[in-house]
């Protein structure tokens, strides 16, 4: 028989003789994935092909090959990604605008016209490129939207008068009575009116550990009962469920974020429209003055050439996508150029707690024998681990891990009873042992004296004591022989991340999180954080995100679970922790941390914002040649190939100015690797 044990978790007490190691689908926990391939995007072919064509043809090109064999390969690479970005520009114009994808193109085949090929073709494959990527990033965000739904069950066990009857979760009305058997997924949000269990409901909170359930307590969709049975009371219809919420508030955060667009793309309708409109003045002005056909189109092609924003494009992407190989070297993926630049422009830092401040799963803390227990430390946590191994409890998973930690032997386990919400007994080596909580009740025999701390007399709350922790008694034949203190810890350099985002922002980070205002609290001290915000459902840490913004910040918010996926879209830049992260999670950030490495964030914001500073730089040089090469054209006679000399050069000097950052010097701190004042 089959049987997943949870830890204080049974809806009714499971005794196994000799109980075999269980397992629990690591599926069960995460959110279903969908992905759509690269190449199923109509966009990526086309620039794939576009690309593969370009390439097949620079080196016949650079070999002074006959033009028959190169040509018709920059043909195809003109035609296979240029015909999308000149359809939708025509369709702009149609609409009355002018963008600069349009003006590419027509830079492109201008370029074309007047004999440099290559050129255009490089553009052409530039834009095709850039495309598809972010039509990839869109489709992608898309599939865990959609995956996002499969977490709710598509049925659900309705009680009627009758009996039981199996219906589909969108025909549940309020008011409805469901069963929810062990290890299901709650079909609806509701309330229980009848057993007792745990729910792991890490997808909606963010609380690290199984949360129990008992008559009168609030259960979500989509989260995953533990061994209890539940009756549960539905009290929302399912499409406006928690988990509908969440697909709800992600769809709607992406729709109406307010667009941060690179500098280019803020000016480019007006410049585009400038620059058409220049280039027709060039050509038809001197025509009407009787200048020749030949010598009117070639300053004019002269003109839209070193006009053209390639210097200005490069003058901006070179800086942003060298700082995005730099990241991705230190372990921190940022999805586009514009993630990079929105990363540089925050001034206010929003952080979950649950896997991103902490590390996400219980610890055995501290480990306390009771005096005269004859138990030391590595007896009493090889006890303790002995009767939990058969459990997949969070809790017992992290007290077995402990054990294995210290090299201890394991005895094995017989008789094996887990009581929901309370803990575990079990036979190991002849002595009957209770693990659970302080006031678990499993043994009516129990010392008197429950409620103390072991070996130092300390009155002891449910669920904490004073180290701040979760406390687990141990009892050995109805006496008590200790306790062990468990906690999920915060990240190493949580404290350090804390700090560094304060030192950029000028203000102290906030912490939202699902998980209680205890919890958080602990967690907020030990990282030197002062604005806790607890209990927080998703959609509430949209709100504190928003309520941000309206006061003019530009929010950073960091997290990586499903109930963190709105606010990650809500926030000017969103970064996900790549090691627990959830897909939906991952996808609608701005940046993941592959490495779970918290203080690469800081270091990231920073190299964002070296990044902009390039940028100016790069535009200003970029500007200036533009400008004198313009008024060259306009004022005497600009040759044809000192033009496109001066426009290829002032491209070639931005793009080596932006690929400064690639240099290791780049991710460190300004005051790292020199002598710190004391």
């Amino acid at each position: 028989m089959s049987l997943h044990v949870f830890l204080y978790g049974a809806g009714v007490s499971s005794t196994l003789d000799s109980p075999p190691v269980l397992t629990l689908d690591a599926s069960a926990r995460t959110v279903p994935r969908r992905r759509t391939r690269f190449l199923a995007l109509p966009e990526a072919r086309w620039a794939l092909l576009a690309t593969a064509a370009f390439l097949s043809a620079l080196p016949l090109h650079f070999a002074d090959a006959p033009g028959w064999t190169y040509g018709p390969l920059y043909a195809i690479a003109y035609l296979a990604g240029g015909w999308e970005p000149a359809l939708e520009g025509l369709r702009a114009l149609r609409g009355k605008t002018l963008d600069v994808d349009l003006l590419m193109i027509v830079a492109a085949l201008g370029a074309a016209a007047i004999g440099q090929v290559l050129d255009g073709a490089l553009l052409i494959v530039i834009f095709a490129t850039s495309g598809a990527l972010e039509a990839l990033a869109t489709a992608r965000t898309a599939d865990s939207v959609r995956g996002l739904l499969d977490l709710a069950p598509a049925t659900a066990t309705r009680v009627t008068a009758d009996g039981e009857e199996s219906v589909p979760v969108n025909r549940l009305s309020v008011g409805d009575e469901l069963l929810i058997r062990p290890g299901e997924r709650i079909g609806a949000d509701g309330r229980v009116l009848d057993g007792t269990s745990e729910a792991d409901q890490a997808t909606i909170t963010g609380e690290p550990l199984p949360v129990l359930k008992t008559p009168g307590d609030e259960v979500f969709a989509g989260t995953l009962n533990g061994t209890g049975a539940l009756r549960v009371r539905v009290e929302r219809d399912p499409a406006d469920s928690v988990i509908a919420r969440i697909v709800t508030l992600v769809e709607e955060a992406s729709r109406t974020k307010a667009p941060t667009q690179l500098f280019i793309e803020k000016i480019e309708q007006r410049y585009a429209v400038g620059v058409v409109a220049a280039t027709l003045t060039v050509f038809a002005v001197p025509l009407a003055f009787g200048a020749d056909l030949t010598g009117a189109l070639l300053r004019a092609m002269t003109f839209m050439i070193v006009a053209s924003p390639c210097a200005v494009v490069l003058a901006t992407m070179p800086p942003l996508l060298s700082a995005i190989a730099t990241a991705g070297r230190h372990g921190v993926l940022v999805k586009s150029a514009l993630a990079m630049e929105r990363l540089g422009e925050i001034d206010t830092a929003a952080l979950d707690k649950t896997g991103t401040l902490t590390e996400g799963a219980p610890e055995v803390t501290a480990v306390h024998p009771a005096t005269g227990s004859g138990l030391d430390e590595a007896a009493l946590l090889a006890l303790a681990a002995s009767a939990e191994h058969p459990s997949e409890h969070p809790l017992a998973r992290a007290i077995v891990a402990a054990a294995r930690a210290r090299d201890l032997r394991l005895a094995p386990a017989r008789d094996f009873t887990a009581k929901p919400g309370h803990g575990v007994t079990a036979t190991v080596d002849g002595r009957f042992i209770t693990v659970g909580r302080p006031d678990s009740g499993l043994d009516a025999e129990a010392d008197t004296d429950a409620d103390a701390d072991a070996g130092t007399g300390t009155r002891m709350d449910r669920d904490t004591d004073v180290e701040g922790g979760t406390v687990v008694r141990v009892e050995r034949d109805g006496a008590l022989v200790g306790t062990l203190v468990l906690a999920d810890r915060p990240r190493a350099d949580a404290a350090e991340t804390a700090a560094g985002l304060t030192a950029l922002t000028g203000i102290s980070p906030v912490l939202l999180t699902g998980d209680n205002p205890r919890a958080a609290a602990q967690v907020a001290t030990a990282t030197g954080i002062t604005d806790v915000r607890a209990s927080l459902l998703p959609e509430d840490k949209v709100t504190a995100v928003r309520e941000l913004q309206r006061a003019g910040r530009k929010v950073l918010f960091v997290g990586d679970g499903v109930n963190d996926a709105p606010a990650l879209a809500a926030a000017h830049a969103g970064v996900a922790m790549g090691r627990a992260g959830s897909d939906l999670a991952l996808e609608t950030a701005d940046a993941v941390v592959v490495r779970d490495e918290l203080a690469a964030i800081p270091a990231v914001v920073r190299l964002s914002r070296a990044a902009r500073r390039l940028v100016v730089q790069n535009l200003l040089v970029a500007g200036t040649f533009i400008t004198v090469l313009v008024l060259w054209d306009l004022l005497g006679h600009l040759p044809l190939p000192l033009g496109v000399a001066g426009h290829e050069g002032s491209t070639v000097l931005v793009g080596l100015n932006g690929l400064r950052l690639l240099r290791e010097s780049a991710w460190r701190r300004p005051d790292e690797g020199r002598p710190r004042a004391q």
